[in-house]
């Protein structure tokens, strides 16, 4: 018989999987970005949370405070990999103030994990209680990392279009919420089961703003393309005028 703790890892490794889709899904966006070398109306928000996040877990996954974490340590050092270059991107395409704003919670970030990173291995000294305070901890970032999409749900329902808040985004939060949940569930752990089970709530609602605007955005992007077509035609009627009056 399949013992619980086999189940459990094999569900992690499925939660590996679906975390570095998620951690990959933003690719498209950020190709946008690059293309276009502008980030138009995206957030830094939901790429720093994640980075923090990410950075917050690697302290938790380590032997020194949780051993047995080799999952968790992991897809969270991976992450971390990723989200420093999606910030790093974001930096590279911005300007003035939003550059500067993005590149302190940058830094700030940076420092503030690897300060409790330190108190915590230095002042505590037994794995439970590291994992306690480290994993409460865990419990509000990877909250925030769910939450930080709102700022971008509050932006869909102003402006009726699901442009900035890519579907492929919305599902992999949710997959990977529901997978870590069910990690978490089989041999209990509260640090894991709250955020990722908030994270199913907040990608439920994305994915419902996703139906709801879907014909609405469709219809934008297609006003737009027209009027870019127009514009297009204006712009070669008056070239075509201005040869036609300068042979004459």
């Amino acid at each position: 018989m399949i013992s619980a703790e086999t189940i459990r890892t094999v569900v992690g490794i499925i939660g590996n999987g679906l975390s570095l889709i998620l951690f990959l899904s933003p690719m498209p966006t950020f190709r946008r970005i690059c293309k276009t070398k502008s980030v138009e109306q995206f957030s830094a928000a939901p790429y720093l949370a994640t980075l923090l996040n990410c950075m917050f877990w690697v302290v938790y996954g380590l032997p020194l405070v949780h051993p047995k974490s080799t999952l968790v340590l992991t897809i969270n050092g991976t992450g971390t990999v990723i989200e420093l270059v999606y910030v790093v991107l974001f930096l590279a395409h911005s300007q003035g103030k939003q550059r500067r704003q993005v590149l302190g919670l940058l830094a700030l970030e940076i420092a503030f994990v690897g300060l409790v990173a330190g108190l915590v291995i230095g002042l505590l000294h037994t794995h439970e209680r590291r994992s306690l305070v480290v994993g409460i901890i865990c419990i509000f970032f990877g909250t925030m990392m769910y939450v930080a999409p709102l700022a971008v749900m509050k932006l869909v329902i102003k402006t009726k279009s699901v442009e900035y808040m890519p579907l492929f985004l919305s599902l992999a939060s949710f997959f990977n919420g529901l997978c870590w949940t069910s990690y978490a569930l089989l041999r209990f752990d509260l640090f894991i089961t709250i955020p990722n089970s908030l994270g199913i709530l907040f990608s439920i609602a994305q994915l419902v703003l996703h139906i709801l605007y879907y014909k609405s955005t469709k219809q934008q992007l297609e006003a737009r393309k027209k009027t870019t077509e127009i514009d297009l035609t204006a712009v070669v009627v008056k070239g075509e005028a201005a040869q036609q009056n300068g042979r004459h």
